[in-house]
């Protein structure tokens, strides 16, 4: 996993002849009349080469890429925007002058570039002058950097080397928080708007070089026609995979950070996908959808590993941890033992994650997305308009749902049983995500049963993690050496033996909520 600095900063124009308050006055008074000073000003000379792809495949989603020498921190830096004024940043040593980007950086950024080269973009020279503010305890609170900035484009031309454009010159001021929060900035923000300074108008410096900023969503390559009431099918459904291809793309490389909840969004987004395929397959040619979507099942196994394993550890050491289980005293060992198993279980999963995420396949499928949503194989059906093709799909979906739940009610056998849930379960969610997909051509009607199904969706879900957690905890009870953790197993095992009970006998009224007529009249 690679190391990732949290960056909380604010930036803001500043004119020529300006000058900018101490930090001890900007900041004010604190709360507990603690004394407040600012230390001696620091200068330096940084020298930036900014790397992106020919059509600024990075800058376009706000990615930053740089080698950056001078300063406290040269090197290679690989900065995410983040919520709100706050920035990851990925680094690494500089290396020699006019190397190729790290292989590294690159793999992070794969999903972006589609495998363009990167070449400089933009050269960017900063005359940097760096007060920090301390506390009674010399403490470092916040950074204020006084920038003096001239930058160029750089240009290339083809094989005959690059250009570089006109220099363009600004001064801006950067307000980072060292120790704290975001809440830190806030006084400080507010006395530069007193004294009539604004936020700068980009995010970045390159932003402002390369006049990114306002490239909206939809310039996105990977996205599809906007889908309305009269949008044929294959719109539609191109739209829909242009989205989760997109939001594919945009966790791929917090999955590669280990950012928490990354795994779990790309594997809900490859699931959308697949299911989208499968609602509108005779819309386009099966020769290509059929691979796809085989393509897109082995995408989701290999997330689902990860996050099942994450999943696991997370309930069972939640349960251990939990008093009111009443099956652990504070001396058990068994705790530590399920943490080094199940924790060896997720490091696994994830490590064979990341090498799939760097294999040759994933890019292929990438690829194989992109050429899908730029030639699509549309058939006769996929002209028709939307509103039919969306009634028929998602009446279908919704028919084998509920035979599902008819037959899991039959069922005699536990073990038959839990497999029908499973499968009403893997149903009832490409039911919602059909009628997701179906919302903008009959709005709330649709979302309405989208809601309902996964009401559904979700009970069925609680049962699932119920039958998959008492199989790994006999897994552990068996394999344990421990006495006392064996125990503690099998007492848990008997507790989600009951939560799976509970969660069947809470099916018959979820899904006659979710199944009623009403719900269902906009299909007819």
């Amino acid at each position: 996993m690679v190391e990732v600095h949290r960056e909380v900063e604010l930036k803001f124009s500043v004119g020529p002849g300006v000058e900018v308050p101490s930090l001890v006055e900007l900041a004010g008074p604190t709360n507990d009349g603690q004394r407040l000073t600012q230390g001696e000003p620091e200068h330096h000379v940084l020298r930036a080469t900014y790397y992106d792809t020919a059509d600024l495949g990075l800058a376009r989603h706000h990615l930053t890429l740089r080698r950056r020498v001078g300063g406290k921190d040269a090197g290679w830096h690989l900065k995410l925007p983040g919520e709100g004024s706050e920035r990851a940043e990925v680094r690494l040593p500089a290396g020699r002058a006019g190397g190729a980007v790290p292989q590294r950086l690159q793999r992070l950024v794969r999903a972006r570039t589609h495998g363009d080269p990167l070449v400089p973009v933009a050269t960017i020279t900063t005359e940097r002058t760096v007060h920090q503010l301390f506390d009674a305890t010399d403490r470092a609170l916040l950074e204020l950097a006084d920038d003096r900035v001239a930058a160029r484009r750089v240009l290339p031309l083809g094989g005959s080397g690059d250009a570089r454009g006109p220099e363009v010159a600004w001064r801006e001021i950067e307000i980072e928080v060292l120790d704290g929060g975001e809440e830190v900035l806030a006084p400080v923000a507010a006395q530069l708007g007193a004294r009539g300074l604004t936020v700068a108008p980009h995010t970045s410096k390159i932003a402002r070089v390369l006049q990114v900023d306002e490239v909206t969503p939809d310039a996105d390559r990977t996205r599809g026609p906007r889908r309305s009431a009269k949008s044929s099918t294959s719109d539609v459904a191109l739209a829909y995979v242009g989205d989760q291809l997109e939001q594919l793309r945009a966790q791929d490389i917090l999955v590669r950070m280990g950012a928490p909840g990354s795994v779990h969004k790309m594997r809900v987004a490859t699931r959308r996908l697949r299911s989208a395929l499968a609602t509108f397959r005779p819309s386009f040619g099966p020769e290509v959808v059929g691979p796809l979507r085989d393509e897109l099942k082995w995408l989701a196994g290999i997330l689902g590993e990860v996050r099942d394993a994450e999943v696991m550890r997370e309930r069972v050491l939640g349960v251990l941890q939990d008093g009111s289980a009443h099956v652990r005293l504070s001396s058990d060992p068994s705790e530590a033992e399920a943490e080094a198993q199940l924790g060896s279980a997720y490091a696994a999963a994830r490590d064979a994650l990341l090498l799939e995420l760097d294999g040759q396949r994933y890019d292929q499928l990438l690829d194989a997305l992109e050429t899908f949503m730029h030639a699509p194989p549309v058939t006769k059906r996929g002209r028709r308009p939307a509103r039919k093709e969306l009634r028929r799909g998602v009446a279908h979906e919704y028919a084998g749902v509920r035979r599902l739940v008819k037959q899991a009610a039959a069922a005699t056998g536990s073990q038959e049983r839990a497999e029908l849930l499973h499968d009403a379960r893997k149903a009832a969610k490409r039911t919602r995500y059909a009628a997701e997909l179906a919302s903008d051509a009959f709005g709330s009607d649709a979302r309405a049963f989208a809601a309902a199904m996964e009401s559904t969706q979700e009970l069925l879900g609680q049962h699932q993690d119920s039958v998959v957690l008492r199989e790994r905890l006999r897994e552990l009870a068996e394999t344990t050496t421990d006495p006392s953790a064996a125990f503690t197993y099998g007492r848990l095992h008997a507790l989600e033996e009951a939560r799976g009970r509970e969660t069947e006998e809470q099916l018959p009224a979820v899904w006659a909520r979710a199944s009623r007529k009403r719900l269902r009249r906009w299909l007819r």
